[in-house]
């Protein structure tokens, strides 16, 4: 909105003409989306707390019966801050900008309902995995083919390391584009289970993209690094810089010991967001390396599920990983900032991939 009505007086105040550049827009929806959730995070929390939103906490695995009660659905403070951020700075007409808003909407009301459901029955189940599963693949099929029937439209899967090597997927792009929404979801879903663990990776992703979606939006930059072009996706970058400012200040409150959890309203949201982003970017594939932490934590709970109903022994002590890593007798803050160390390391290979071909 601040973009459509400052963008025309450019040409009559020169000192307006900075919101013409994406990069300005983008430090000002990072800056801004982190000053919301400063402000905002303060009474969200007093106004959970007030209306009984404790996160149950499963009896089973390590002990955090400690943080029984600690108000959930803090994902509501990112996505507020995160919504406001980009429709204040973003180029509104903008068709990318829309598509992963409203994802991103779509699966926070999803996530919502979960933890309204886990609140209001004081129970850790909530919404069947089955429902959720159902209504993540509705939400991404829809983004899929509205990607897929867009007229600029390349049918050619850039594949990280080989410059090439581009397979032409036609109409089998739509079920790839929906699995890696559903898959990138899900996985920080499953990483969400130790304080500060998720929204460390959602940020290094994030502020990785940023940097991708602009190249990808710049014809001569994307020319120079042998990367597919796509009209517009430049203003992907804003997004990921409101993201990376609500993830901030939701972090200011969720470090150890959190005074607020994210929630599945924050997680599934969060993960569709980077998921879309990689398919609307055309690096489908690379997100599996950006957010390597969130593919082993779902890789965990596969491994672990088909192991025992083929064998009945677990591999683990206890999934998702980081709880295996927590029966081992690691200090929770230990896992949370190795897990981020990680997350680094694959996001500069990731960046390096660009140019290593």
């Amino acid at each position: 909105m601040l973009y459509h009505l400052l963008y025309p007086m450019a040409e009559q105040f020169g000192g307006f003409n900075v919101v013409r550049y994406i990069t300005f827009r983008t430090a000002a929806a990072t800056l801004t989306a982190m000053f919301i959730s400063f402000m905002v995070g303060p009474w969200l929390i007093r106004k959970l707390a007030s209306i009984g939103a404790g996160q149950p906490i499963r009896e089973i695995g390590p002990d955090h019966q400690a943080k029984a009660g600690t108000p959930t659905m803090g994902g509501l403070l990112i996505l507020l801050s995160l919504l406001v951020s980009v429709l204040l700075w973003a180029d509104l007409s903008n068709m990318f900008v829309w598509i992963v808003l409203g994802l991103t909407t779509g699966y926070g009301v999803l996530g919502f309902i979960d933890d309204y459901s886990k609140v209001s029955q004081g129970h850790s189940a909530g919404v069947s995995a089955k429902t959720k599963l159902f209504w993540q693949v509705i939400g991404a099929l829809g983004v899929a083919v509205a990607i897929y029937l867009s007229p600029d439209f390349d049918q050619e899967l850039a594949v990280p390391f080989f410059k090439d090597f581009t397979p032409n997927l036609g109409i089998f792009y739509i079920p790839l584009a929906t699995f890696v929404i559903v898959a990138a979801s899900n996985g920080v879903n499953l990483t969400d289970g130790l304080d500060g663990l998720a929204i460390g990776p959602v940020m290094i992703a994030a502020a990785t993209f940023l940097l991708l979606a602009y190249a990808a939006g710049h014809a001569n930059i994307a020319d120079y690094l042998a990367i597919k072009h796509v009209r517009g996706a430049g203003q992907l970058a804003i997004f990921c810089g409101a993201l990376i400012g609500g993830g901030l200040g939701f972090l200011w409150f969720n470090a150890s010991p959190a005074d607020l959890f994210m929630g599945d309203v924050g997680s599934l949201a969060l993960g569709g967001a980077l998921g879309t982003i990689a398919v609307l970017i055309r690096q489908e594939i690379l997100l599996a390396v950006v957010g390597g932490v969130f593919v082993v934590e779902t890789l965990s709970v596969i491994i672990q599920v088909i192991s025992f109903k083929l064998t009945g022994k677990r591999v683990f002590l206890m999934a998702p990983i980081h709880h295996h890593y927590e029966q081992l007798g690691w200090a929770e803050q230990k896992i949370v900032v190795r897990f981020w160390i990680i997350s680094i390391v694959l996001a500069l290979v990731a960046l390096s991939s660009l140019k290593l071909r």
